[in-house]
């Protein structure tokens, strides 16, 4: 193969690599957004006292923050 040809190819295997990586963080952040619809989901349907709905909002804030962390990993891994 030329080097040209094996320059491409080099080139396109790394650009699939990031797209795989990129897709896992996606779907760990989709994980994440299920986790926090159900949360919402059951808080809405339930009487909660308001130790248990600042144990949810808990949950919920933790949530956000990891997606926010993930969300910079899709960022900074920019190619």
């Amino acid at each position: 193969m030329p080097d040209n040809q094996q320059d491409i190819k080099m080139f396109l295997e790394d650009q699939y690599q990031w797209v795989k990586e990129q897709d896992e963080i996606l779907e760990r952040i989709e994980i994440k957004l299920y986790e926090m619809r159900n949360i919402a989901e059951y808080a809405r349907d339930q009487q909660l006292s308001s130790e248990e709905r600042n144990r949810l909002n808990n949950q919920l804030n933790e949530l956000k923050l990891e997606i926010l962390e993930l969300r910079q990993q899709l960022h900074s891994s920019f190619h």
